[in-house]
Formats: structure tokens, C-alpha cells, sequence
């Protein structure tokens, strides 16, 4: 899965907050909140926080493995983490 953990680390370094982003920068509202529940954002998007921030993509997300989980998501049987494994 893609985290977006590193983007609220970036954010707090800069001079923006999610306020002047949705007001200056118009970032919507909803894409912010894409962002905080690591839901999927198109790249435009990432481009343009980039160059907003002046950073680079490292700099706001991060790949994650979903251990057990196919690409769609779904677990696959066999493939799960053992207790205390994960």
C-alpha cells in the first residue's frame, strides 16, 4: 500500500499547512483527507504537492507491503502473517 506518513512530516517542515494548501494552493479538501486515510491520489496531485513543497516524491509517500494480500487487496490463503510474525 502507498503511506503517506512522510507527507505530513514534509508538511510540517514547510511554511504550509493543510489550510494555506486548500486556500492558496487549491488542494481540495477532499484530497487532503485522501491523504490522511492513505486512500489513493492520483498523480497530478503528487506532482503538484511536490512542486508546491519543493521536495520530491520520496519526500511524501512511501511504499508499504500489504503482506497476505493480493494487488487487489484481498488476503490470500496461506499468505498471512503467523501470530507474532507481522
Amino acid at each position: 500500500m502507498i503511506d503517506y506518513k512522510p507527507f505530513w512530516e514534509t508538511l510540517r517542515q514547510s511554511d504550509e499547512t493543510t489550510y494555506t494548501l486548500v486556500t492558496r494552493h487549491k488542494i481540495s479538501g477532499s484530497t487532503i483527507d485522501k491523504l490522511r486515510k492513505n486512500k489513493p491520489v492520483n498523480t497530478t496531485t503528487l506532482d503538484g504537492l511536490c512542486g508546491i513543497l519543493e521536495c520530491t516524491l520520496e519526500d511524501i509517500a512511501r511504499y508499504v507491503p500489504d503482506i497476505g494480500k493480493d494487488v487487489s487487496g484481498t488476503e490470500v490463503p496461506g499468505n498471512t502473517p503467523k501470530d507474532g510474525e507481522g
